[in-house]
């Protein structure tokens, strides 16, 4: 098999990589960051924010429109919400599966959380739900077979589409 078919480059990985060091380095918390900063919410691709909760674009998405409904304090378990807070993150992922449903017209969606280290949570200790879309025929294969993601479009050019679609004053719609 000639060389070329071995090797599937991905080099978006070494951003996060170097991310995840650095974030280690500052001993913070981006998405504690994202909900202080409400003044760079077009530079952190922030969509909705709530009373307790915010939308946020995922900067290493599986693929196009991978959403991240996080919680606006640090706290890595569910028994840590109120009923109130718990409540407000699903509104915002129900707004958030209509807003990609409208936008990129995804088929389907992946949701779900990530709790602990050991089951997948790059971020353990900061509550958050991942919405990801999906599409009939899309490449999810590439991720298990190849290492690697296929990603279709810019952050920036996905972010502006969503904002165009989504309705800024009531994502609790």
């Amino acid at each position: 098999m000639p060389e070329f078919n071995k090797n599937l480059w991905a080099p978006w990985r070494m951003e996060y990589i170097r991310s995840l060091d650095q974030e280690s380095q500052d001993d913070g918390c981006f998405l504690c960051t994202y909900w202080a900063g409400v003044e760079h919410d077009h530079t952190n691709h922030v969509i909705w924010r709530g009373e307790t909760s915010y939308v946020v674009m995922n900067r290493f998405p599986y693929t196009n429109g991978h959403l991240l409904i996080a919680h606006a304090h640090h706290k890595g378990d569910f028994a840590e919400l109120s009923t109130e807070d718990f409540s407000e993150m699903g509104q915002l992922i129900r707004s958030s599966v209509a807003l990609l449903r409208s936008s990129v017209k995804a088929h389907g969606f992946n949701i779900g959380y990530n709790l602990g280290r050991c089951a997948g949570a790059g971020l353990p200790d900061h509550l958050h739900a991942h919405v990801v879309p999906r599409w009939s025929g899309d490449t999810n294969f590439m991720a298990v077979l190849g290492e690697s993601r296929v990603i279709p479009d810019a952050l920036d050019a996905m972010y502006n589409q969503l904002m165009d679609t989504v309705d800024k004053t009531n994502p609790f719609s």
